[in-house]
């Protein structure tokens, strides 16, 4: 009896996480937004993810460097990245602990995706 509730409890609960919905980041119009990585992407990172404790060179948090062109390329391959620079619900919000970037940040940052990511 007692294995029968641990196996339906488990296999409830890889239900529920299974179903969990993850709204899915926003697509936004970037016509004439040409932003690059040097320029656009590499400064809002800087500030905001690549610090100290956080997705740098020497922390990694979560094996992410987000101190590079590559390393910031790589996890923005990923719905995650934008999904929690938008604090969307399903996602990490980030960055952590702090306030969300602003409408324009998010856009610049979206539409570099968007854009294929150019440096």
């Amino acid at each position: 009896m007692k294995t029968v509730l641990i196996t339906s409890l488990l296999t409830l609960t890889i239900f529920v996480i299974a179903c969990k919905k993850k709204n899915t980041p926003t697509t936004f119009d970037c016509s004439g937004v040409v932003s690059t990585y040097i320029t656009n992407v590499k400064p809002l990172m800087d500030a905001h993810c690549a610090t100290s404790g956080c997705h740098s060179t020497s922390q990694k948090a979560g094996g992410k460097d987000l101190s590079t062109y590559t390393g910031t390329k790589t996890a923005a391959g990923n719905n995650s990245f934008l999904g929690s620079i938008e604090h969307l619900s399903g996602y990490t919000s980030m960055p952590e602990g702090a306030a969300k970037l602003s409408d324009a940040d998010i856009k610049t940052i979206a539409c570099w995706v968007q854009n294929g990511m150019p440096q």
